[in-house]
């Protein structure tokens, strides 16, 4: 089996309600992308969320989950790793990127229930009891 390793984050927005961003490929998610040559984690989601959103974003410091799973790709299994974080937007001019057909802010209600998979919808339910706690 063969092993990759992802980083993106939980992307939002405080405005008068808090509004998460997500974005349509094959499912909707969150902003990730493989780590590259000389990359940490922080380093990757923080590229990856500007080539996919046009965003530049502040970690929240204390955040960090992991979604592990697997799938098929051309008949061979594949074990995944995705590292998210959770990060704030100073705006929401975000702009979609050639590799999503669709982005949205959403309330979290809306967003847990567009979220195309149970992990991404488990950690955007600690992402948000996160802000409550330490905001």
């Amino acid at each position: 089996m063969t092993f990759e390793k992802s980083a993106g984050a939980v992307v939002f927005y405080r405005g008068e309600q808090i509004e998460y961003l997500v974005l349509l490929s094959t499912y909707w998610g969150f902003p990730k992308g493989h780590i590259e040559a000389g990359e940490d984690e922080q380093t990757a989601a923080r590229r990856e969320i500007r080539e996919e959103a046009g965003l530049e974003v502040t970690f929240l410091d204390g955040f960090r989950e992991v979604d592990e799973y697997t799938f098929r790709s051309r008949g061979e299994l594949i074990g995944k790793q995705s590292v998210y974080f959770l990060a704030q937007a100073s705006h929401r001019d975000s702009r979609i990127s050639h590799e999503h057909s669709d982005m949205a802010w959403l309330p979290f209600d809306d967003a847990v229930a567009r979220l195309g998979y149970e992990g991404g919808r488990a950690i955007l339910r600690k992402a948000n009891e996160f802000l409550k706690r330490n905001t």
